[in-house]
């Protein structure tokens, strides 16, 4: 699976089930390639100067399933 790949699929609560959002970024370690963790963009505001919230990071242990569509993770913010 390619990083485009993950960019695509939407990131949902399985407490909640909200929309957290979508992947910028991916953290990985350098020594074994493996996903450390998601970084999903922060949620924009239309009252927001920057039109940027904060990032958040989703450790890789927390994510429940990766699906066609949605990534389903076990966080709640």
């Amino acid at each position: 699976m390619r990083l485009s790949d993950l960019q695509s699929k939407n990131i949902v609560s399985v407490s909640d089930g909200k929309n957290i959002g979508n992947i910028i970024d991916v953290k990985i370690d350098e020594e074994t390639g493996a996903i450390i963790s998601l970084i999903i963009e922060g949620n924009k505001s239309f009252f927001s100067f920057s039109n940027r919230g904060v990032d958040t990071e989703i450790n890789w242990k927390h994510i429940t399933k990766i699906g066609e569509d949605v990534i389903l993770v076990n966080i709640s913010l």
